[in-house]
């Protein structure tokens, strides 16, 4: 009997020691939840993409021009969309960020847009790609595609004359 309790006391005390010995390599392996350090958030724009809405025609009574994120336009009310070689195309920047980190899309409220004729136009930002919120995936210092769309409100020929109409708006990253 007292052999087995001094086997018992033999085993458990090499179980203790083994268990000691995986605690303490465990405790010596790095853990890492984010790679150091963690960077700024860096948007840039594309200054050879900008937002642009293409030719087009107001009608009498006006109506909007949309080029979404992706690319694709439309329009409603009696606007007659253009093919004359211009360009629409939909905003482009790059995003810089640790992977993994959230990011929401905050826009600036519609801005006014001066024609280099007179009259003025109304945009509104709409929509982005990646939607937002979005997760950025790729390492630093490698960058994310983020692409703008928006609206623009157009009136009538009399208040909205022919020619180039440009203004500035702004986007904020949020990391949440």
């Amino acid at each position: 009997m007292m052999s087995e309790i001094r086997s018992g006391k033999k085993f458990f005390g090499r179980l203790l020691t083994a268990l000691m010995t995986a605690v303490l390599f465990s405790l010596a392996a790095p853990v890492k939840g984010q790679e150091p350090p963690p960077r700024p958030v860096i948007i840039t724009a594309n200054p050879s993409q900008p937002l642009a809405f293409g030719a087009f025609s107001p009608g009498l009574s006006g109506g909007t021009i949309t080029v979404a994120p992706n690319g694709t336009r439309s329009s409603s009310g009696d606007i007659v969309l253009l093919s004359l070689g211009y360009a629409y195309t939909p905003a482009m920047f790059y995003v810089r960020a640790n992977p993994g980190t959230v990011l929401s899309l905050l826009v600036s409220p519609p801005v006014t847009l001066t024609g280099s004729g007179g009259g003025t136009l109304t945009l509104q930002i709409a929509g982005s790609l990646p939607s937002s919120p979005f997760v950025t995936s790729l390492p630093w210092p490698q960058q994310t595609t983020l692409l703008v769309g928006g609206s623009l409100t157009v009136g009538n020929t009399a208040s909205n004359p022919p020619g180039n109409y440009s203004g500035n708006f702004s986007i904020t990253l949020i990391r949440e």
